[in-house]
């Protein structure tokens, strides 16, 4: 991992080798300081990691310069996170609000065979290209030239399973001695556009759609009219111009709604099923829950890997009497270091994660819409520590609560003044405006002036470029956009 500004200013300081861990150690999400470790306990064998830990005698408190001496030092474990995962989807990109389920015709993997016991070993995922030359491989009707020509296609398809690149651009970069021409590409890019997943090699969205309907039977209801409307008027089905639409189609409200939900039931991005990328994970620094009616703050214990002192290491640098044992008291000291660094982690990241609880009570009892403004400065001033160790510590940390996970940035947001001089938080008008677009009626929502004064009314003045804003962070459409018929 690169370093960071603040890392390098701990250097440009000549701050000590353990002060500038400790600063890059709490900058470290979990899974990251995980990754860390392990590398570490590979260089240092006075290090080791530990499964058999009884977890409920940890001792996770601070510790001073002199405990590091202490007899019972080495035996004492760092703690950090490494399972309890709690997945988090990748966000969409564009090509979205289209859903068309799929699965795979083909699939990978061990023979099974219930005469032997050998273990189960996953299928490995099949890739688009792949799935799409096993079809190819199928195609009787065409020569093995053909067939590799359909290969070079399905080569140039992107992930999302379009072929991006004009047939033109791509013939020019063939070389001449292969003697494909633009007629070949075209017969090609047919054959192609008529395997499955539908809509795969399609040029852009509005082609992808049209081969999807196509690939449908001629007999379903409204497939011709989604057709049209894909081909001659999508950017005004997009605009949600029903009216325009109705009069170009001829149709009524119910035959536009079927059409509509025929055309949103398909998929942008045939090719997406098959990625391989990596789903990312976030695993809860600390754990919140109710006690004697207050929410507190607790370190995530159940789910943190023990680091301790390799104890067979350490008696051999104790009977050591020669210079070779230099390498491994400096490694000892290092060792030390780090084990105290991260318990140092582990107790400001709680004691950051208390104070936030202690602010934001109402959030757990009611939501969003209770959160209050606060700031690093509040929590910093609360705990003795400069602004730039809270914002390190929120970064990247994450409290699993009832309400679900979030970072522990989350809880900070700005404010807005209240006609009774009071304050409320950003995150909770963020709440209003997301309640007020739920529950609006859908053939008359609500504009962003109309917001506005629905907040005023509430004693809380929020002007309408404000709540324009709020509303695009939230990803809501404006009013003509989210409007239905």
């Amino acid at each position: 991992m690169k370093p960071t500004l603040q890392l390098k200013l701990a250097q440009q300081l000549k701050l000590t080798p353990q002060l500038q861990q400790s600063i890059r150690l709490l900058q470290l999400s979990t899974l990251e300081l995980n990754q860390e470790i392990e590398r570490i306990v590979q260089e240092n064998p006075l290090l080791e990691l530990r499964e058999d830990w009884n977890t409920s005698a940890t001792d996770c408190s601070p510790m001073d310069s002199e405990s590091s001496d202490s007899p019972d030092f080495e035996n004492r474990p760092a703690e950090m996170a490494s399972s309890s995962e709690d997945k988090v989807l990748p966000e969409e990109t564009h090509k979205d609000d289209f859903e068309w389920p799929q699965e795979n015709l083909f699939s990978y993997g061990a023979y099974e065979d219930d005469d032997h016991d050998a273990p189960q070993i996953p299928a490995k995922p099949i890739s688009l290209r792949e799935y799409l030359n096993v079809q190819a491989s199928c195609l009787n009707q065409i020569s093995e030239r053909e067939r590799r020509i359909i290969g070079l296609l399905i080569d140039s398809l992107d992930d999302d399973g379009y072929l991006l690149q004009p047939l033109s651009e791509l013939m020019e970069m063939l070389p001449a001695e292969l003697g494909i021409s633009l007629n070949d590409l075209q017969s090609a890019l047919k054959y192609l556009q008529r395997l499955d997943p539908p809509g795969v090699g399609a040029h852009d969205l509005q082609e992808c759609l049209a081969l999807q309907l196509q690939a449908l039977p001629d007999s379903m209801a409204h497939r011709d009219q989604a057709l049209r409307v894909v081909q001659e008027y999508l950017k005004i089905l997009a605009s949600h111009d029903f009216i325009q639409i109705k009069k170009l189609l001829g149709c009524d409200d119910q035959s536009l709604r079927a059409i509509q939900k025929l055309i949103t039931n398909l998929n942008p991005k045939p090719g997406a099923e098959f990625s391989s990328q990596s789903a990312r994970y976030i695993v809860p620094d600390v754990t919140v829950t109710k006690k004697n009616g207050v929410w507190v703050a607790n370190l995530n214990i159940d789910a943190l890997p023990k680091l301790s002192i390799n104890h067979l290491y350490a008696n051999i640098l104790r009977q050591a009497q020669h210079n070779s044992a230099n390498t491994l008291a400096n490694q000892l000291g290092e060792a030390k270091w780090l084990i105290k660094n991260i318990q140092q982690r582990s107790s400001t990241i709680l004691s950051v994660a208390n104070a936030i609880v202690a602010r934001q009570q109402q959030f757990f009892e009611h939501g969003e819409v209770a959160m209050r403004p606060l700031v690093l400065r509040e929590i910093a001033e609360t705990l003795n520590l400069h602004e730039s160790t809270v914002s390190r510590v929120t970064t990247q940390k994450f409290m699993h609560t009832p309400r679900g996970i979030f970072e522990l940035k989350y809880f900070f947001g700005s404010h807005v003044s209240t006609d009774s001089g009071g304050a409320c938080s950003a995150t909770a008008i963020r709440a209003l405006i997301k309640q007020l677009v739920q529950e609006e009626n859908s053939k008359k929502p609500l504009s962003d002036n109309k917001i506005a004064n629905i907040l005023e009314q509430q004693g809380i003045v929020v002007a309408r470029r404000t709540i324009a804003k709020y509303r695009e962070s939230l990803l809501i459409p404006a009013a003509n956009l989210r409007k239905s018929f």
